[in-house]
């Protein structure tokens, strides 16, 4: 029997809040932006009424205010956004308890063994969208499928306040002729990629060659055309279901490309620091290191190698890492992504049994950086990432859009 999944998927979440908040704000244009006194601060939500003008989500406000000289522009309130993204999920854990918060404003549900009692996905839908918008003020679009990725393409496909049923009979007639682009995983960068195999649309992705997508995607290219054809069997998570940890990884995407071995050794800095980081908050220690080199035509590389001891140093992932950048990439090609990712993780308090056994390479030293860093950790906890930063990046121009990976 096939699964019955939603995406519930909150529209123009930020600025509805507000409106919320400030129904006087429901008259005309508005958006949230970062800093509303700056022309050269971005744009992070709009209303419906702003879109109708071709306001964008992070473009600059007198981008903005050139396409809509009437922008209300108001500041963000991140504790009422958590707070409303909070009860939303509290309404759909009314029917299931399977529910996988997908950021702040989207959450995917599985309610195949809920239908006994609340009725098909589709009933279900309806019923989410009704007492969503009557208790807290806020719409929701949902896409019910037989698979995560077809349900996200729902409650995308119609906006806002609407519920769009991607079936087995429906799929490919309703998805095929979509741009590529409507597809969760495919930004700009894999769209002129795809587009440079003649492929635009879903249906050509469904009906493309696997082995050719992968010679220029990788594996992120089979994948996808999984995707396309319906083929996804990934479950919705609990948001509070207990996880083993295998691997601690943080990847990012520069605002430019790095060029040379001191931008490399910086970005590896900053990906350690925050591996390094998130170990230690689970109390774990990784024996192994891998370090991912995505270039300018989205090709990867990984390499990864055992550590001389297990570890949550930031220094000595950091150097490992660079020691695998220096003996696979060349430095004069330029990078577009970098991944550092800790593996074979083991737990800290045997990690240190084993140390006082066996290592005798420095232990005073290393329990010293151990101690500096859980310090900056407890500093970080306090007054935000911001307040210590790795020196190589203080006033950075590189630093671009990190994303933190566990499995």
């Amino acid at each position: 029997m096939d699964r019955v999944i939603l995406h519930c998927d909150c529209n123009s979440f930020y600025a509805s809040v507000e409106t919320v908040l400030n129904p006087r704000l429901s008259a005309g244009p508005m958006a949230v932006c970062g800093d509303p006194k700056s022309r050269h601060g971005i744009i992070l939500a709009k209303n419906e009424a702003a879109k109708k003008y071709g306001v964008q989500t992070a473009e600059t406000i007198w981008q903005a205010q050139r396409k809509c000289p009437g922008l209300k522009l108001v500041a963000p309130h991140r504790d009422a956004y958590a707070e409303y993204s909070r009860r939303v999920n509290a309404i759909y854990q009314r029917c299931t308890d399977q529910v996988e918060p997908f950021g702040i404003d989207e959450s995917w549900l599985d309610v195949t063994g809920s239908q006994r009692l609340f009725g098909t996905g589709k009933e279900i839908a309806d019923r989410l969208r009704e007492e969503v918008r009557r208790e807290t003020g806020l719409t929701i679009s949902v896409g019910v499928s037989f698979n995560k990725i077809f349900a996200k393409l729902g409650s995308d496909y119609k906006k806002p306040d609407a519920t769009t049923v991607i079936s087995r009979e429906n799929w490919r007639d309703m998805l095929f002729p979509l741009p590529v682009t409507a597809m969760l995983y495919v930004g700009e960068a894999v769209r002129r990629e795809l587009s440079g195999l003649y492929i635009s649309t879903i249906g050509q992705l469904a009906a493309a060659d696997p082995a050719q997508l992968s010679a220029r995607l990788g594996k992120h290219g089979r994948q996808l055309h999984d995707y396309a054809n319906g083929l996804d069997d990934s479950p919705v998570r609990r948001a509070d279901a207990p996880r083993e940890i295998k691997s601690v990884g943080n990847g990012m995407t520069f605002r430019r490309d790095l060029s040379g071995e001191r931008e490399l050794r910086t970005g590896i800095a900053v990906l350690s620091d925050e591996v390094a980081g998130r170990l230690r908050r689970y109390g774990l220690c990784a024996a192994t290191i891998q370090l991912q080199i995505k270039d300018t035509r989205l090709r990867v590389i990984s390499r990864q190698r055992p550590l001389p001891r297990p570890t949550a140093l930031a220094s000595e992932l950091s150097g490992a890492a660079m020691e695998l950048a220096r003996a696979s990439w060349d430095m004069a090609l330029p990078v577009r992504m970098l991944t550092v990712t800790a593996c074979n993780l083991v737990e800290a308090s045997l990690a240190s049994e084993q140390l006082s056994l066996f290592d005798e390479s420095d232990p005073a030293g290393r329990g010293r950086r151990l101690n500096l860093e859980r310090t900056v950790d407890s500093l970080r906890g306090r007054f935000g990432r911001g307040i210590i930063a790795p020196g190589s990046v203080v006033n950075n121009e590189l630093m671009g859009y990190s994303q933190e990976e566990e499995e």
